[in-house]
């Protein structure tokens, strides 16, 4: 039986999504090139009440680090006693971290990740009926495509709290040396969210059919949700070019950051069966069929992956921009300019995690071949924001 230490409220939207332009790469490094509510959201927030506009500026500050010495860590899910669940890439592992202590207990090697490039083992998910089902869903590379799985996590096993073998649940999302995507989070509505990449084929983004440079949302078994804007389709969003990151705001409303090119990263507000533009359009354009982003972001500054909301603002965690950006929000609109913090003081920055009230869990990306890894590198930090 596992102690309950602290009644910490884990938020499972992940994380969102931003690449750095001038390249095709998730970080900027390779030289090759490649709204309104969800459904089930109200118009109001949880007190009936238009909600306040944050403050212009905030405010960060690393309260301590909770784990040290991970290697490729990617995804990141808070379990309901405060532990945390992190993926290993490269490794194709997952290692549950003792929330107090920091200590790390490897769960084991997920079979069937073929890790190669910007694909291995990513995002992670529980899901919405953990505390009665204890399962854990996967994003992963295989040798032949992107996929979904779900495993069962038995916590009470007194020898090792092992994952069951996995459970494909969707499949068939294009795979490449790069623009895998990864993120999953299940939504408000207990929809399950992947973010999907083009896999270097910039035609699959425009092309409706395809699963690759999409949002995709699912049901908890990986059928297409019910109130999709396309029929009897996962496709909730298209025009992407590689999401990696996935937020829901107090409203219920969804965000997700996306790697741009040459020019702009994006921080999208994303309306159910719009056009994100990709490739016709980068950033902001005149075209009104594509719809905008509500921030934008030189190449340098962002290559953005995951995403969380706290305090009334977007956290977006930057790889080549080595910095955490906040966006305070008033609806769907930036109420401020973007404001970056921690820049170049961790290195890369991969998934950004919701931990209830003013604290964000925050996750570096050093030692998955691209950055400069320090002693101690990779680690998880716990920061207090306002």
């Amino acid at each position: 039986m596992i102690v309950q230490r602290r009644a910490v409220s884990a938020v499972l939207a992940a994380a969102t999504l931003l690449l750095t332009a001038g390249c095709s790469s998730d970080d900027g490094d390779s030289p090759a090139k490649g709204g309104d509510k969800a459904p089930g959201s109200t118009a109001a927030s949880p007190t009936g009440q238009a909600a306040e506009s944050p403050p212009a500026q905030g405010t960060v500050k690393v309260v301590r680090t909770v784990a040290e010495g991970l290697s490729s860590p990617w995804g990141l899910a808070p379990l309901p006693d405060g532990d945390l669940l992190v993926s290993s890439r490269d490794d194709a592992t997952i290692t549950r971290v003792d929330g107090e202590s920091g200590k790390k207990t490897e769960l084991g090697e997920v079979p069937g990740v073929d890790p190669a490039g910007e694909g291995g083992l990513m995002g992670l998910a529980l899901s919405p009926e953990y505390a009665s089902d204890h399962m854990v869903y996967a994003y992963f590379t295989s040798a032949t495509d992107n996929r979904i799985v779900r495993m069962l996590y038995d916590e009470q096993q007194p020898a090792g709290r092992q994952l069951g073998a996995p459970d494909t649940l969707f499949k068939g999302i294009p795979k490449g040396f790069i623009h895998n995507g990864g993120r999953i989070a299940f939504g408000p509505d207990k929809m399950l969210y992947a973010g999907t990449g083009e896999s270097g084929n910039t035609g699959l983004s425009q092309d409706k059919k395809s699963l690759g440079g999409k949002i995709l949302r699912m049901t908890p078994e990986g059928e297409p949700a019910p109130g999709n804007p396309f029929p009897d389709s996962p496709v909730y969003s298209y025009g992407h070019r590689n999401v990696q990151g996935l937020a829901w705001d107090s409203e219920q409303r969804l965000f997700a950051s996306e790697f741009g090119q040459d020019t702009w990263d994006e921080l999208n507000a994303i309306k159910p069966g719009d056009n994100y533009g990709w490739p016709e359009a980068e950033g902001k354009s005149d075209d009104d069929r594509y719809h905008n982003p509500l921030a934008q972001w030189g190449t340098d500054d962002a290559s953005p992956s995951g995403v969380a909301h706290a305090e009334g603002s977007l956290w977006m965690a930057g790889l080549k921009g080595q910095r955490l950006w906040r966006i305070p929000l008033n609806g769907t609109e930036a109420s401020a300019d973007p404001q970056a913090f921690l820049e170049g003081e961790y290195g890369r920055l991969r998934t950004v995690v919701a931990a209830g009230g003013d604290k964000l869990w925050l996750v570096t990306s050093n030692t998955d071949g691209r950055g400069e890894p320090k002693e101690g590198d990779d680690r998880i930090l716990e920061l207090q924001v306002t």
